[in-house]
């Protein structure tokens, strides 16, 4: 745990060949955590030195995401392929130092050599030249510059997540500094640019902890101070195998569309392998106050769409209608093909009180608020379609002639008006309440059956019975 006197910089650094991932938005998160409640710096950089598979489209996509997320980040996006020649400077001065050589060996002879040691069930090393002097044979040759790592010994990373972990220092291979065509290695570039960003904790998934024992050697023969590292667990999906997208390996902008509010999708990316109790729900504020690094577990977390849900109703329901509306209004307007009208918007605010105590996501809660809309004739579900039989048409019908009489169209008076029906037929309310249901609703689900006629008011309430006691009249 870092100090109280230390400026904490941590760093998110996305490689933009795709969308923001859920896996790299939780390491974003994390990042973004550990700085801002010690008041340090969150830096983004950009690693784009794979130009073959950078994109623009794939850099908007991480920017985007990353604040509809709320993560803002301090100063400019760094592009590490703008640096490349600082990355270079610093092999030279490896090179100058004794701590890297230039190797001559071509790729064939590199892949003849790994197969001759693995035969042998050893690990290439990547050394042929390391110890080999350079003559006339070398003149002109292209060569690749390489680190000279340790070979005796071992190598120790404190890691603020897996506890402290050793590597033989026999077993890192000379990894490649610069490339034949003078372009820097990702392992050269991301201890240089963390160093000149002056970043003091690196937060990232446990797949670069092999890289971390390698990249602490530059570190060393810089003579810089190395950052403090913190390896967290990948996701997997709720089976335990490794993320796909039917697990959930999505961008965040497909959550975006999906419904969810960036608010828990944050908090559910924080309860993803990180513990603190029994709370569930932990607004920004609150996971600003308890977030460490102690609480990061080891074992991979797994990916759990109902557990999300589950997250997201409960923001849901502590949200104003007029909150919610101008969201939920793009998803509806792309239900009815046309944009909703202002008697529409109106009905929708009444009863999104009672729909967000059901809703799970944007979606189904604009789903919901369709049965508010003029859609008439209603599209009946399967259920709805059986309720509507010959017998309770006529209930349809009679409770159509006892509405009509109503001078106030309220919830009260209209069950009111129900119940006579009811009683003139001998039947339970519930049984004049099913088809009358079935009739405004078309299988939609809504609770109590007097808020929604009195939402929907006179005219609708009327024609949507009409159009099922006798179909295609109004």
């Amino acid at each position: 745990m870092p100090h109280a006197s230390d400026t904490i910089v941590t760093r998110f650094a996305p490689s933009p060949t795709g969308f923001l991932h859920i896996g790299g938005a939780r390491t974003a998160l994390f990042n973004w955590l550990l700085a801002r409640k010690h008041g340090g710096q969150f830096l983004l950089r950009i690693e784009d030195t794979d130009k073959a598979r950078s994109t623009q489209e794939a850099i908007d996509a991480i920017l985007e995401g990353l604040t509809w997320l709320g993560l803002d980040w301090d100063g400019d996006p760094v592009s590490q392929s703008a640096r490349a020649d600082r990355h270079a400077e610093v092999a030279e001065q490896l090179l100058a130092g004794g701590h890297a050589y230039k190797c001559f060996a071509t790729p064939e002879e590199n892949a003849a050599a790994r197969e001759a040691v693995r035969a042998e069930g050893r690990a290439f090393l990547g050394d042929l030249w390391r110890d080999r002097p350079h003559g006339p044979e070398t003149e002109g040759k292209p060569f690749v510059i390489r680190m000279k790592m340790p070979r005796e010994g071992n190598t120790v990373v404190d890691d603020a997540v897996q506890g402290q972990v050793t590597v033989a220092n026999g077993v890192l291979d000379d990894l490649v500094l610069l490339r034949a065509d003078g372009s820097p290695t990702y392992m050269l570039s991301v201890v240089v640019d963390d160093h000149d960003m002056g970043v003091t904790d690196v937060i990232r998934g446990d797949d670069h902890l092999n890289n971390t024992f390698k990249q602490v050697q530059i570190y060393r023969a810089m003579g810089w101070d190395c950052p403090r590292f913190a390896h967290i667990p990948l996701i997997h999906g709720a089976d335990g195998k490794k993320l796909s997208k039917r697990h959930g390996a999505l961008g965040v902008e497909a959550y975006r569309d999906m419904g969810y509010l960036p608010e828990a999708l944050r908090n559910y990316l924080l309860r993803l392998g990180w513990s603190a109790g029994d709370e569930e729900v932990i607004p920004t504020k609150r996971a600003l106050e308890m977030f460490s690094l102690d609480g990061v577990n080891k074992g991979a977390a797994r990916f759990d769409f109902d557990k999300l849900d589950s997250i997201n109703a409960q923001y849901l329901r502590h949200m104003s209608p007029e909150a919610v509306m101008p969201t939920i209004e793009p998803f509806i307007n792309a239900q009815l093909d046309r944009p909703v009208d202002e008697d529409e918007k109106a009905r929708i605010l009444r009863a999104l009180p009672s729909l967000l105590e059901r809703a799970k996501r944007y979606d189904d809660l604009s789903d919901a608020a369709i049965l508010f809309c003029n859609t008439r004739p209603l599209n009946l579900s399967e259920k709805a379609a059986k309720q509507l039989t010959a017998d309770n048409r006529v209930l349809i019908g009679d409770a159509i002639k006892e509405l009509e009489k109503l001078a106030d169209f309220g919830a009260d008076q209209c069950k009111a008006a129900l119940a006579l029906v009811a009683e003139a037929h001998d039947l339970r309310l519930g049984k004049v309440m099913q088809p009358v249901r079935a009739a405004l609703t078309g299988g939609k689900p809504f609770g109590d059956l007097g808020e929604l006629v009195e939402i929907l008011g006179r005219a609708e309430t009327l024609g949507r019975l009409r159009d099922q006691y006798s179909p295609g009249t109004d």
